[in-house]
């Protein structure tokens, strides 16, 4: 089939929700998406592995890029979608409507309609989001052809309740070890066990307080968490390693470099081997194209705690925030959904502000 686009946004949510494309099985939602776009002469469309980019070329002094992933977690006895009602609010329910497929959807339906705008724009679909970065079709791209990515700003369409949340705190994950002596538990005091060893490190945690920094207006809620913990050789042998894996959120105005020495401070004396780390986005709300966003979707900026891919626009010199339909508290969750007006509020936000409305 080939998507339908004069139908409403959150029939397209229902019907891009129903084709599945759980990270990595991204092919056929990719080739209606391409398809589709290919029937609307005013958009030169170009695809890449699973990633699908249609942009217009109006010669107008401003662009602007805004992009959606369109791969899912794994589905869990949630497609096909359906209308259900809560407290008397219609919502759509079923994978993907959250994370991001109705940001998708609105995207998809301005991309065929705005034959004009107030700024050339670049819609990018992109694959594998959900997993590692190596797989994500827009680190591929940005690789390749970053030249796609020249614009002045960029907006993504992660589920924020239809709320603008400017930027992103980045991400940084380390072990911290023990180490000891292995010996049987009959006779532990032969050995010394790095378990027991462990416990400064959780007491640390425990002990931490999280931080808020004020970043160009808004507030970024820090955080420093153990995600997991492994040791034990067998039921009667001494340990002699223990691992802290740790988590730490920190605010865009802090660098990669400065979130590794406040890690490694916060666990002086430990072995700590930083695993992964990726830096966060500054707001990038000050510029004038950014300030006119504002005002036509008629929102408060607010701080992104989680880390996204407006991080990788950021590193590319270009200000970015995420907006779209849906609660972030239910992506990936077993009940994902979303209310259609708020699908719809979005879509009228973005049209004003692409046709100056």
């Amino acid at each position: 089939m080939v998507l339908d686009l004069t139908a409403s946004a959150a029939d397209i949510t229902r019907a891009i929700c129903d084709i599945p494309s759980v990270s990595g099985t991204e092919r056929a939602l990719a080739d209606e998406i391409e398809q589709t776009m290919r029937a609307y002469p005013h958009l030169e469309v170009s695809r890449h592995g699973n990633t699908v980019v249609a942009r217009t070329n109006l010669a107008l002094p401003q662009r602007v890029v805004i992009a959606g992933h369109i791969d899912t977690v794994p589905i869990n006895d949630n497609v096909p979608t359906r209308t259900v009602q809560i407290d008397g609010v219609d919502h759509l329910w079923g994978r993907g409507t959250v994370d991001m497929k109705a940001g998708v959807a609105v995207q998809l339906k301005l991309a065929a309609e705005l034959t004009s705008s107030e700024a050339d724009i670049t819609w990018m679909w992109y694959d594998n989001e959900e997993v590692d970065e190596a797989r994500n079709g827009l680190f591929l791209l940005a690789k390749d052809r970053p030249d796609l990515f020249a614009a002045d700003f960029a907006i993504l369409g992660e589920p924020s309740d239809g709320r603008v949340e400017g930027g992103c705190n980045g991400t940084l994950r380390a072990i911290v070890r023990t180490r000891g002596v292995r010996a049987h538990s009959a006779r532990s005091w032969v050995g010394e066990n790095a378990i027991h060893g462990a416990a400064p490190i959780l007491a640390r945690l425990a002990e931490y307080r999280a931080r808020e920094i004020t970043v160009e207006g808004l507030g970024y809620r820090e955080g420093l968490n153990a995600v997991s913990i492994r040791g034990g050789v067998a039921g009667n042998v001494i340990p002699d390693l223990c691992e802290v894996e740790v988590n730490y959120r920190f605010a865009p105005s802090k660098s990669v470099a400065d979130a590794e020495a406040h890690v490694r401070a916060a666990f002086d004396g430990f072995e700590v081997e930083i695993t992964d780390a990726a830096a966060g986005a500054r707001p990038g709300l000050d510029a004038p194209i950014a300030q006119r966003f504002l005002a036509a979707v008629g929102g408060q900026a607010h701080a992104k705690y989680g880390w996204t891919d407006v991080a990788r626009f950021s590193a590319m010199g270009v200000p970015a925030v995420n907006y779209g339909p849906g609660d972030p508290h239910l992506a990936h969750h077993d009940e994902e959904r979303v209310p259609l007006a708020q699908i719809d509020a979005v879509e009228r936000g973005l049209r004003a502000w692409l046709t100056g409305a």
